[in-house]
Order: C-alpha cells, then structure tokens, then sequence
C-alpha cells in the first residue's frame, strides 16, 4: 500500500481513487469521534459527511507540517463539533442507539439489551460531567481508537499530557458511576 503522503498528494491532485483511499481509511475513525461528542447518530451523521465535504473543499491548500494528516482531518472534525453545539443548545450524548445496535454491543437477549442500553446511558451521563479536553481524550482513544501518538499530535498536547488527561477522565468516571451506584440512582 503506498504510504499517506504519497495518497495525499495524489487526492490534492483531484485523484479520485486518492480521495476514495482517503475517505475509506478515516470514515469510520473520524464517525466514532464525532458520535461521542453529539446527541444522535443522525447528527453524527450529518457532521461527518460535512467533515468529508470540508476535506474536499481544502484538500488542494493542505500542506505537510510535522503532523500526519489524520491531525489535520480531526481538527476539521473538531472545527465541525463545536460549530454543531454553537448551533445548539442540546446537551451532549453519545450516539446510544448507534452502539447498541451494532455488532459489538448486540445482546442475546431483550433483558440484555436494556441492560446494555441502562449502562451506555450511564456512561453517557458520567462522560458529560468530564471536562472538555477529558471528553476528547475520551472520543479520540476510545472512539475513533486512535493511539497515544496520534492524539497528542490532533490535540497539540505531549503525549505525557494526553496520558494523564486520559488517566483522570477514567478515574473521574468510575468515581461518577461509583457514587452514583452508591446513591442507588442506576
């Protein structure tokens, strides 16, 4: 496979099979980043279809700068995100009913299925009482499952940064779910 710069300046070039690697390679990272910061996987939708568009309109003034290109595509998505909340008062959700539905998290059964779904909302809840950077540390990692390096880089912080804010978001949301446990409101 040839590596990504040499795919990126084949798609500056308005190559299409360029653009199409492109898209196939980060579509399903950049959705599972965008669905942990909004409400719904219809706007998850919407958002990341717009990042692509995004991608396309400025792909022919990208430059390479010490960063992959996968920073520059997250930071259109993050660009996306926070004009999507400017736009909204809504609370933030993660995308439950993407996740439940899925492969992963199907359920055997229609009793499992609402347990899975009782503890996604939970974790919802917790992930909404983080701190902004906590909850991108969180998206990046664990939803677009991008490794310490890359999110240091798409974040602008050390990857040292990146680890301790990783290690007091999981920390700060097993304290959330504990005391909510413990006050019995799960």
């Amino acid at each position: 496979m040839p590596d990504e710069a040499e795919i990126v300046n084949r798609a500056k070039k308005g190559d299409e099979t360029a653009l199409a690697e492109l898209y196939e390679t980060y579509f399903e990272p950049v959705y599972r980043y965008v669905a942990l910061r909004v409400n719904s996987t219809a706007d998850a939708e919407d958002i990341t279809e717009q990042v692509f568009l995004r991608m396309l309109e400025a792909i022919g003034s990208y430059q390479w700068r010490n960063t992959p290109f996968s920073a520059w595509l997250f930071r259109i998505a993050h660009n996306q995100v926070v004009d999507h909340w400017r736009r909204s008062a809504r609370e933030r959700k993660l995308a439950v009913e993407m996740m439940a539905t899925s492969e992963v998290w199907r359920p055997v059964s229609a009793e499992t299925a609402l347990e899975v779904r009782l503890r996604l909302e939970e974790l919802v809840q917790a992930l909404k009482q983080l701190t902004g950077a906590q909850q991108r540390v969180v998206a990046l990692r664990f939803g677009a499952e991008l490794s310490l390096a890359e999110t240091a880089r798409i974040m602008g912080k050390s990857e040292g940064a990146v680890k301790a804010l990783q290690h007091s978001a999981l920390a700060a949301m097993r304290r959330i779910l504990r005391k909510e446990e413990d006050e019995g409101t799960l």
